[in-house]
């Protein structure tokens, strides 16, 4: 092993040409700075200077050295910077995996928002249902995620931020006799074909669908089952039948499909962020940025249209 003191003491000599002004420039006198070299040359097996009283010169072995000694001090150098960054969150890899109907929502521009704020920290993204995220986290594959869910209905055993809070509206065929309606009544869809997800993937929404039914003394006919809601949106736009899907959704503008508000139906569902702590620090600052932009979008939202303050 070449200690890197050594390098240091090399380069100062093959800058310098000249073990005097070396010595001075490590603050060292000279009898150490020479043996410290031969000592490098025999670690070596080749001469790295040609010496004579009046001169010091670069063998082709010291020339072809002295740019790998320079990265390896630069990226020695470097160390302390890259271990405060990854220990701050500042660098590192961030492992998040998300349900699609998110990315119908604000999570673009948070992703785009943290990348910019945070260059050296790379993202690994993965789109996965509940079921498939909570597997993910066994297994030690991804470090948070969004997950889809119920009122009130976060999986256990996990920290979680509430980033979005929707109403679920109805996906119906525009050919339907209703969808010229801008509110439905429930009795207006209960007998159609239900196209929903499977109950493993959000087992808190799907009961939260099928108790509404019940609710409005309806039983649920499921024609479809679909994992995406894209895919769940594309069935219905092929005439399978209705779908309930959280509002944000309704930005997939799928010929074919309207969406409308059912009034009797108080249907709602949250997406959450998930994590386990202790967190790590890229985590960390991914939620709080996430917070941050959150607030800042909720006091958008309220701030008064005109100059005048709000009442």
């Amino acid at each position: 092993m070449i200690e890197l003191r050594l390098l240091r003491q090399f380069l100062a000599v093959a800058e310098e040409l000249h073990f005097g002004r070396a010595a001075a420039r490590l603050h060292m006198t000279q009898p150490p700075l020479t043996l410290a070299i031969q000592s490098l040359e025999r670690t070596l097996g080749t001469a790295l200077f040609e010496r004579t009283r009046r001169s010091v010169a670069l063998t082709p072995a010291g020339v072809a050295l002295m740019a790998p000694a320079r990265r390896l001090l630069a990226g020695a150098d470097d160390l302390p910077r890259i271990a405060q960054a990854a220990a701050s969150g500042l660098s590192g890899t961030l492992r998040l995996a998300f349900v699609s109907s998110i990315a119908y929502g604000p999570l673009p521009e948070w992703l785009r928002r943290f990348r910019e704020a945070h260059p050296d920290v790379a993202l690994q993204l993965r789109e996965a249902t509940l079921d498939v995220q909570l597997a993910a986290f066994e297994a030690d594959e991804i470090d948070a995620g969004f997950v889809l869910h119920a009122p009130s209905a976060v999986p256990p055993g996990f920290t979680a931020r509430r980033v979005l809070a929707e109403p679920l509206v109805l996906a119906l065929p525009e050919r339907h006799p209703a969808a010229g309606q801008r509110s439905l009544r429930f009795a207006d869809i209960a007998d159609e074909p239900l196209v929903i997800f499977p109950r493993q993937i959000a087992p808190s929404l799907y009961d939260a669908v099928l108790a509404a039914y019940r609710a409005n003394d309806a039983t649920p006919h499921i024609g479809q089952e679909a994992i995406q809601m894209q895919t769940i949106v594309n069935l219905v736009s092929a005439g399978m039948g209705v779908a309930w899907v959280p509002q944000s959704l309704t930005r997939l503008q799928r010929p074919g499909v309207v969406y409308r508000r059912v009034g009797a139906v108080d249907l709602r569902c949250e997406t959450s962020l998930l994590w386990r702590e202790p967190a790590p620090p890229v985590v960390e600052r991914f939620v709080a940025q996430v917070m941050t932009l959150q607030r800042q979008s909720a006091a958008g939202a309220v701030r008064p249209r005109s100059g005048r303050a709000a009442p």
